[in-house]
C-alpha cells in the first residue's frame, strides 16, 4: 500500500492544530465549498486552492508522507503551524470521497514545491567527513563552558542570599516588596546564564498574595529553589544521573547522548504551552517493541508554533536518542525510516495506586519533577463535587483530575467516550492531579486526543 492509501481520521488531523482557534477555523474549511483544483498523488502529497477574502486563492500543499512528520506550505500570511488552510485541506482529504482525487501530475506550483523538497533532502545528505567549528576547537569550547559554570555558580550563590534574606525577614514581607524585586532577581539569573533558575524565580515571585494558603506555597517553592541551588553548588558530590538532572534544571544545554533506539513509536499526545518569549510543543511517544515512553520537545518563537507536528494515533518508525538526566523521558528524534502509519496497539495500563507510586519514585531521582507519563487501565471518569476524578473500575481508589484538565474541553470528550464504561487513558500524573491527554475505548478503537 502506498502512503497515499493511509487516510488519517478527522481527530488525528485536528490534533495537529496549534490552538483551539486554529482547530475551529480549520474545521470550517474542511468542506468542499471554498476549495478548487484539490488533488493528491500516490507519493503522499495533497494540494488545493482555497478561496479567501482576496481575489487570489491561497495555494496550499501538504506532504503527509514525510517521515519527519507534517510538512506544508501555504501562501496565506499566517504564522501558525499548520495554518487553518492546511488543516482544512487535510480534513477534506481525510473524508475519503472524490473531493480530493488522486491524479498522475500535480499542478506546476505544487510540482515546484515537491521538487524543491526533494532537492533540499538530497543536499542534506552527508558527502564528507567535515567537522563543525566547535569540534575543530575543543579548547575554546572548554573555556566557554568554564566561564559559564563560573557565572552560574555566582548566580546560585546570590540567589541563596536572596532566599536567606526572605526567610529572615518573614514571608509576610514578600507581599509588601511586590513583584519588581523578584523580576530583578530573575534578570540577574538570566545574566548568570541560568535560565532554569530565572524561570523558577519568576514563578516564586507570582505567589505572594495569590490567594488563600499562599505562604505555604511560597515556602514550598523556596525549598525547591534552595534544593536546586545546593544541588548545583554541590554537584561534584552527586551521582552522575542526579548531577545531569541538576544541570538540566539549571538550564544548561545538553546533547542527546543515549544510544539510538529504533522502534515503531506510537504518537500518544501533542500539545503546546506558551510564554512571552517561547512556544513549547510536547509530543509523547510509546515504543511498540521497547515499551519505552519518550518525550520530544520542539520550540517556536513567541506567536509561532513549532514546526515538528506528528499525528496522534499513528506510529512513526524512527530512531530516538535519550538526553542525560535521572529518570528523564526526553529524547531527540533521529533518522526516520517511514511516514506515520496506523498501528493497532496501546500502552499497557496500570491502576491509580501504581500511577501515584510511580510519580513518588520519580521524585526521588528528580525532586523538581512536575509529573510523569502514565497509562491508566480500566478507569471511569466520575464527578466528585465540583471536580472530577478517574476511578479504578475494579477497585475503590481514584486520582483527581488536575485543574487544567477540569477546565478543558478534553474532559467532556473523555466522559462521552466512556459513557460510564471503563476506558484506557494516557496522561501526566503529578502533584496537581492527573491530566488526560489521550484515551481508548475498553476493547478496541483508535486513540482519541484529549488536548
Amino acid at each position: 500500500m502506498t502512503q497515499q492509501g493511509v487516510r488519517w481520521s478527522a481527530d488525528q488531523v485536528l490534533a495537529l492544530a496549534p490552538d483551539a482557534a486554529s482547530r475551529k477555523a480549520g474545521s470550517k474549511l474542511g468542506a468542499a465549498g471554498p476549495w478548487s483544483e484539490a488533488g493528491s498523488c500516490e507519493e503522499g502529497t495533497v494540494w488545493g486552492l482555497c478561496k479567501g477574502s482576496g481575489s487570489k486563492p491561497y495555494q496550499t500543499i501538504v506532504d503527509i508522507a514525510d517521515p519527519a512528520g507534517l510538512a506544508y506550505k501555504c501562501s496565506c500570511p499566517s504564522r501558525k503551524f499548520p495554518c487553518k488552510h492546511a488543516l482544512g485541506l487535510l480534513l477534506l482529504w481525510a473524508a475519503e470521497d472524490d473531493t480530493v482525487p488522486t491524479v498522475a501530475q500535480p499542478p506546476d506550483w505544487a510540482e515546484q514545491w515537491i521538487a524543491g523538497r526533494r532537492k533540499r533532502a538530497e543536499d542534506k545528505r552527508p558527502v564528507g567527513g567535515g567537522s563543525s567549528p566547535a569540534a575543530a576547537d575543543p579548547e575554546a569550547s572548554r573555556r566557554r563552558a568554564e566561564r559559564r559554570t563560573e557565572r552560574v555558580t555566582a548566580g546560585a550563590t546570590e540567589l541563596e542570599q536572596r532566599l536567606t534574606d526572605l526567610l529572615r525577614g518573614g514571608l509576610a514581607s514578600a507581599e509588601q516588596t511586590g513583584y519588581g524585586l523578584w523580576e530583578e532577581t530573575a534578570a540577574r539569573m538570566v545574566d548568570a546564564q541560568a535560565p532554569g533558575l530565572a524561570g523558577r524565580v519568576r514563578e516564586l515571585g507570582a505567589i505572594p498574595g495569590s490567594g488563600p494558603g499562599w505562604p505555604v506555597r511560597l515556602l514550598e517553592e523556596c525549598a525547591l529553589l534552595h534544593l536546586l541551588d545546593q544541588g548545583w553548588l554541590g554537584r561534584d558530590r552527586l551521582p552522575e544521573g542526579l548531577a545531569a538532572t541538576v544541570r538540566s534544571r539549571i538550564g544548561l544545554p545538553a546533547s542527546a547522548d543515549g544510544p539510538p533506539v529504533r522502534d515503531r513509536w506510537l504518537v500518544l499526545a501533542q500539545y503546546d504551552t506558551a510564554d512571552a518569549k517561547l512556544t513549547t510543543r510536547r509530543i509523547w511517544l510509546h515504543g511498540a517493541d521497547s515499551g519505552r515512553t519518550a518525550l520530544l520537545l520542539s520550540y517556536g518563537a513567541a506567536g509561532r508554533a513549532p514546526e515538528l507536528a506528528l499525528p496522534v494515533g499513528l506510529a512513526l518508525e524512527a530512531e530516538l536518542s535519550a538526553y542525560p538526566g535521572a529518570g528523564g523521558h526526553r529524547a531527540a528524534l533521529g533518522e526516520r525510516f517511514a511516514a506515520p502509519a496506523p498501528l493497532s496497539i496501546r500502552p499497557p495500563g496500570m491502576t491509580t495506586t501504581q500511577a501515584a507510586a510511580r510519580y513518588g519514585e520519580a521524585l526521588r531521582e528528580d525532586p523538581w519533577l512536575e509529573s510523569v507519563p502514565v497509562t491508566l487501565g480500566r478507569v471511569v471518569p466520575v464527578p466528585d463535587g465540583d471536580s472530577w476524578q478517574l476511578a479504578d473500575a475494579d477497585g475503590e481508589l481514584a486520582l483527581p483530575l488536575s485543574p487544567a484538565a477540569r477546565s478543558g474541553p478534553g474532559l467532556w470528550r473523555l466522559v462521552a467516550l466512556s459513557g460510564g464504561a471503563p476506558v484506557t487513558v494516557f496522561g501526566e500524573c503529578g502533584h496537581r492531579g492527573f491530566t488526560p491527554l489521550a484515551a481508548w475505548p475498553e476493547h478496541e478503537g483508535e486513540a482519541v486526543p484529549l488536548c
